[in-house]
């Protein structure tokens, strides 16, 4: 009877955490083609199952995004990005979406590289909408957990108002939108931000509806 119920309990705990197993993500690149993908491939390109955006040879004129052709609502994301500039900076856009004659995005940004110095990743910077930081990481923990010199998970929760950050299995941002009228659905696009020359890698990318 204890061997029974022991059982249960394990599969009632083996289904509990399966919520969250990679069955339940879906992949919105599958590592080969711009299928799902808009926008200008002018420095974008595919190479080693991975979108690169940027280029080592040219500086960069103006911010780049490619975006998803579907729209998102609460979700959860995941892929690994490399980016090995500390000249320069990236980053992954959520429920955002282009502005009418503009090679520009409105909407969230999970930050990517650095800004003077100072590492970026896992901060929210708020896209050609209120134009700041709406929260920054903690520098020091985000230095403890990436390896600015090879690939990095990060994983972005978002969920009605609330939105979360992770790098490498760190929670690193913890937000909650104050504002009613931000919208709550967008596309997912992936950045590069104009200047010097610098390229931001994307692979894996995969996605989970809530």
């Amino acid at each position: 009877m204890k061997q029974v119920l022991w059982l249960l309990i394990f599969a009632g705990l083996y289904l509990g955490c399966g919520t969250n197993s990679s069955e339940d993500f879906t992949a919105i690149f599958d590592g080969q083609t711009w299928q799902g993908w808009e926008g200008s491939k002018d420095f974008f390109r595919i190479e080693a199952g991975a979108i690169v955006a940027g280029a080592l040879d040219r500086e960069i004129p103006k911010n780049q995004f490619l975006c998803t052709e579907e729209i998102f609502g609460d979700f959860e994301l995941r892929m690994q990005v490399k980016f090995t500039s500390k000249e320069n900076n990236a980053g992954i856009q959520f429920r955002s979406e282009r502005i009418p004659n503009d090679h520009e995005v409105i909407g969230y940004q999970a930050d990517i590289g650095f800004l003077n110095n100072r590492p970026l990743w896992g901060s929210l910077y708020d896209e050609s909408r209120r134009k700041l930081f709406l929260l920054q990481a903690d520098p020091k923990l985000v230095s403890s957990v990436v390896d600015v010199d090879a690939w990095n998970d990060y994983r972005i929760l978002c969920q009605g108002q609330e939105i979360k950050f992770w790098l490498n299995d760190t929670l690193v941002l913890e937000y909650e939108e104050f504002e009613e009228d931000i919208a709550q659905e967008g596309a997912i696009c992936v950045q590069i931000h104009s200047g010097v020359p610098a390229e931001a890698w994307y692979k894996n990318i995969e996605i989970r509806k809530l």
